[in-house]
């Protein structure tokens, strides 16, 4: 290695090691037990010296657990919704699916229905269309 080379590692070397004491100059700085405290005092300071500490995020409300829909015994007669939220890029792949649940399961109406929105968007008419007419849905996510 010629002395360029090694002149240049050297400076690296240093930056980096002067880089690395700021950063722990700057942590002790910030850092709670950095405070000086007078003899007799207690480190963590006096009652002014503390900071109250909210989360930002407050508190989510308490999640409502909902049991999974019953299995029917067999599929033979049934009615099936195929619901495609319309996930980018995946029609091709919705259309594919319900072409080989039919093709799989001749006896099973499968009726596809694209969702209005997106995922996270309501759709009351297609949810009262296949509490009345339907015995089941698959819901396409996506992913």
């Amino acid at each position: 290695m010629d002395s360029a080379e090694n002149e240049k590692k050297n400076t690296t070397r240093r930056v980096f090691f002067k880089g690395l004491a700021a950063g722990a100059a700057g942590a002790a700085v910030l850092s709670p037990f950095a405070l000086e405290t007078a003899p007799g005092s207690s480190p963590q300071g006096t009652k002014e010296d503390l900071i109250t500490v909210y989360n930002p995020l407050g508190q989510p409300p308490p999640l409502a657990l909902l049991p999974l829909a019953p299995r029917p015994d067999t599929l033979k007669g049934k009615t099936i919704y195929v619901v495609d939220t319309k996930f980018p890029a995946s029609k091709t792949f919705f259309e594919e699916f319900v072409r080989i649940l039919k093709e799989k399961y001749p006896d099973t109406t499968w009726v596809p229905r694209d969702k209005i929105g997106s995922y996270f968007d309501d759709d009351p008419k297609l949810w009262a269309e296949i509490k009345e007419k339907g015995h089941g849905m698959i819901i396409m996510v996506g992913h």
